[in-house]
Order: C-alpha cells, then sequence, then structure tokens
C-alpha cells in the first residue's frame, strides 16, 4: 500500500484489453446525438474502432467495442447523409416556417404557420396521400 505499482506473480498469465473499441464507441454515440457534427464523430468513432481492432490484432488481445464502434459510427454517416439530403429539399419550407414562427405571437398564429409548412411538405408530393395523412394525424393509413 505504499503507491507503488505491484509486480507481476510468476505463474500468472496477465489479460490485458485495448480499451480504443470503447472509445470509437463513444465517438459514435456522440455522432448519433450531436446533428451538427454527427459525421465527422461518426468518422472518428470508425477509425478508432478500426485501429484498436488491429492493435488488438496484433497484440492477441481484446477490444471490446470495436465492431460497435465501427458499425455505429457507420450508422450515424448514414443518419448525417440523411439528415442533410432532409435539409436540402426542403429547405424552402423550413425557411419559410422559420420565418413564420418568428412573427407568431399568439398559439393560432403558431397553428396556421404549422397547417402552412404540413402543406407546402404535403405538396410535395402530391401523389402520396399517405404523406398529408402522416403530417395531419401522425400516422400513416396505406
Amino acid at each position: 500500500m505504499n503507491g507503488e505499482p505491484s509486480a507481476p506473480q510468476p505463474g500468472r498469465h496477465e489479460v490485458t484489453v485495448e480499451r480504443g473499441g470503447l472509445w470509437g464507441l463513444m465517438f459514435s454515440f456522440a455522432g448519433l446525438l450531436l446533428l451538427p457534427y454527427s459525421a465527422a464523430l461518426s468518422v472518428l468513432g470508425i477509425v478508432q474502432g478500426a485501429r484498436a481492432r488491429r492493435k488488438a490484432r496484433a497484440q492477441g488481445t481484446q477490444a471490446p467495442g470495436s465492431v460497435a464502434s465501427i458499425v455505429v459510427g457507420v450508422i450515424g454517416i448514414l443518419w448525417a447523409l440523411l439528415l442533410t439530403a432532409a435539409l436540402a429539399v426542403f429547405s424552402d419550407e423550413l425557411r419559410a416556417y422559420g420565418e413564420c414562427t418568428a412573427r407568431a405571437h399568439t398559439v393560432s398564429a403558431q397553428e396556421k404557420c404549422d397547417d402552412a409548412y404540413f402543406d407546402a411538405v404535403g405538396d410535395r408530393f402530391p401523389d402520396q396521400p399517405w404523406v398529408r395523412d402522416l403530417l395531419e394525424n401522425g400516422r400513416a393509413n396505406p
């Protein structure tokens, strides 16, 4: 109990674990949660998981979370691409909605903004009545 590390005991095999995979998993989950940084954090998670996996394989140890960090990182990149595409497609509607809600000072004015936004998004899909049902009722009826 003098604060110095204990000497390894002879005949006892010491198990080492590469913890880089857990760091990669943390980066990947942060990429899912922090949307503005989604792609960058997901890429960091993938790189960290791959490095931990490679280092653990070279040392003959384990790297818990390394495969999971790669999988979650790929999901985070796909999520970032989906959000970017949605923002690009609906940028005019979102801009108009933002301007309308900035001017809305009452509940009824906000409801009119909501209705105008739902109508504008529904107009993008005129041949798909389930989109309007989804926007108005919160569920789609095929």
